[in-house]
């Protein structure tokens, strides 16, 4: 059973600096109440995790509502946006909407940008034009924004005139202004503009692979546009499953994953060696609601190209491997294991161990 929690509220500034060891985060989608999320959040605070990542997708609850509550819940814990899009909120609102809660959160929040679910823009008609562009002039302006500076913007997709946020300023006491922006990333050219326009990237993979193809792309960006790939945190977006038996964390990961395959783009099916027939299967099996199928669908070397799934040795060994790879944060997805609670648990040992 969750525990009640009281709402707290304590000042603590984001560190500049990037922690040499392996960070730790967790995502949440907020398809389930604000306070019920908070009150893992807050355990996983108590474990050690440093960071949380709120999905933002329009059929879910707002990621900026879910996001305050849970800086009200918590103390230190870092509170993020994993991702919001240039299409459906403009930049000015997204930047009014991260300074909004970084007040409350005294400065724990980061903002992360991608270019949309495919699924969720076709749903709203809309066309999701030029991403790259999008992206890119997203972040320069909610940089500008976040300054307190009045911008005019003529770019790609983004215009803007004399556009403001009148609540944050120049003062070098303002945290605002140093609000860290990740980029939702996947595909070489986004991949490129992460490491020029981001203060870190997060990528959905799972696999040491996925990374040992992103890092050489995303240093590429950072180094043209001056910066050291050290500078960089580079995060692993995963699907995470974790239990005593490992069976039973496997059968937890297999739906997500499904998931994650019937989606995955032809370079990434191919680099984990699945078939497009394979791939047609397993989504023929997810619209007709057949879900016990997948079972056999996805077998565990299949989940282990795409999620972190197993014991706890199982799991700690997988983290290793990422950071070998150039991860230097854990991002636990769903479904975490059977047991939230437990697997919360087993994620602060791992953080405690690593």
């Amino acid at each position: 059973m969750i525990q009640k929690f009281k709402f707290l509220r304590k000042k603590e500034k984001l560190s500049e600096k990037l922690s040499e060891k392996m960070k730790f985060g967790i995502e949440f989608v907020p398809s389930d109440p604000a306070v019920k999320i908070a009150a893992y959040v807050k355990a996983a605070e108590e474990q050690g995790v440093e960071y949380v990542w709120v999905t933002d997708h329009c059929n879910n609850r707002d990621v900026y509502s879910t996001i305050a509550v849970l800086a009200s819940a918590t103390n230190k814990i870092k509170l993020g946006a994993g991702v919001t899009n240039p299409y459906t909120r403009s930049p000015v609102i997204t930047a009014s909407s991260i300074a909004s809660v970084n007040e409350i959160a005294a400065g724990r929040v980061l903002l992360g940008v991608g270019p949309g679910d495919k699924t969720t823009l076709d749903a709203l008609g809309i066309a999701g034009e030029k991403p790259l562009a999008a992206v890119k002039e997203t972040v320069t302006v909610v940089r500008e924004l976040l300054k307190g500076q009045k911008v005019t913007f003529d770019g790609e997709v983004i215009r803007l005139k004399n556009a403001k946020i009148d609540f944050v300023g120049p003062k070098k006491t303002d945290v605002c202004m140093n609000i860290p922006i990740y980029v939702g990333a996947q595909g070489p050219k986004m991949l490129e503009a992460a490491g020029a326009v981001g203060d870190g990237v997060l990528i959905n993979g799972s696999h040491p692979d996925d990374f040992k193809a992103a890092v050489p792309v995303i240093q590429k960006g950072a180094e043209a546009a001056g910066k050291n790939l050290s500078e960089m945190d580079i995060a692993a977006y995963t699907c995470f499953s974790i239990d005593d038996d490992a069976e039973k964390a496997y059968a937890a990961a297999k739906p997500v994953v499904a998931f994650i395959v019937a989606g995955a783009s032809d370079p990434i099916l191919k680099r984990h060696g699945v078939s497009e027939s394979h791939r047609e299967e397993i989504a023929g099996a997810i619209s007709k609601g057949n879900f016990k199928e997948l079972n056999s669908l996805i077998t565990d070397k299949t989940a282990d190209r795409f999620s972190i799934a197993g014991s706890y040795e199982d799991c700690m060994n997988k983290a290793k491997d990422l950071e070998k790879a150039g991860v230097t944060q854990i991002v636990a997805g769903s479904p975490l294991g059977q047991d939230k609670e437990k697997s919360i648990q087993f994620i602060g040992k791992m953080i405690s161990e690593f």
